[in-house]
């Protein structure tokens, strides 16, 4: 369960690449951006705040 919470963060950016990625390919409304944006920012805290050493 460790392991996973540490790459917590990268699968959240990595989320919200694939939903830019669906945009690319098929732009149907300005959810998926507002999506990604949320994801890959939530994705950048999340790595920085569970991998800080204590």
């Amino acid at each position: 369960m460790n392991t996973l919470k540490k790459y917590a963060g990268v699968i959240l950016v990595l989320l919200g690449v694939l939903c830019l990625v669906v945009y690319f390919f098929k732009p149907v409304s300005n959810i998926l951006l507002a999506a990604s944006l949320v994801l890959e920012i939530a994705g950048i805290f999340a790595f920085i705040f569970l991998n800080r050493s204590k």
